[in-house]
């Protein structure tokens, strides 16, 4: 689940670190506010990464997978890491955190692909913390901002995201994005000729 909290995308007023498999598993993921009651009736379940993990080897073992690391503990990433390592994906996936010391040790501790964010984002921020950061990670925002040329000096690859329809996929493109991410991948599989 993306958020921390059920209440945009199940309607549950619930932090997911306060819930037992059981209670998160009873959740309806059907995500009223963007979807309508198109979902509403078929319990569309939030998966354990476990349960995206036997999916992706069963439909796409080719898939690369982003991996964001939203609980700021060693502890998180070691039984992530330990989990992804079990199903034969970790070399295939994107690690990303909000907290220098979260890249960090993933850097360090696993020699992760990591992805970090500008430093006005990031908690635990330290003056070498961009050493850490395989690739640096701007919302589009960002990317059409005066600041822009500051985070294109740092010579990291650039992970753009956001590019929900085809005017910011084009954007991306220009902008010499070296990864896309896309909440809807219509419009960027469109531009790549993929679809």
């Amino acid at each position: 689940i993306h958020d921390g909290n059920c209440k945009r995308t199940c309607g549950v007023d619930a932090h997911v670190n306060n819930m037992t498999v059981a209670k998160i598993k009873a959740l309806s993921a059907h995500y009223a506010e963007k979807f309508g009651d198109q979902y509403a009736d078929m319990h569309v379940t939030i998966p354990t990464l476990e349960e995206l993990l036997i999916l992706r080897k069963a439909k796409r073992p080719d898939l690369w997978l982003g991996v964001e690391i939203k609980e700021y503990t060693e502890e998180c990433v070691d039984k992530t890491v330990a989990l992804l390592k079990q199903y034969g994906v970790f070399d295939m996936c994107f690690f990303y955190a909000f907290d220098a010391n979260i890249i960090k040790y993933l850097y360090t501790q696993y020699d992760a692909r990591t992805m970090g964010y500008p430093d006005f984002q990031m908690r635990n921020y330290q003056p070498d913390s961009y050493s850490y950061y395989k690739e640096l990670g701007l919302d589009l925002k960002y990317v059409r901002s005066e600041i822009f040329p500051i985070y294109q000096a740092k010579k990291l690859p650039i992970h753009m995201y956001c590019a929900d329809n085809a005017e910011a996929v084009k954007l991306c493109i220009e902008m010499g994005a070296d990864l896309i991410t896309a909440n809807d991948p219509v419009p960027l599989m469109t531009a790549l000729g993929r679809m």
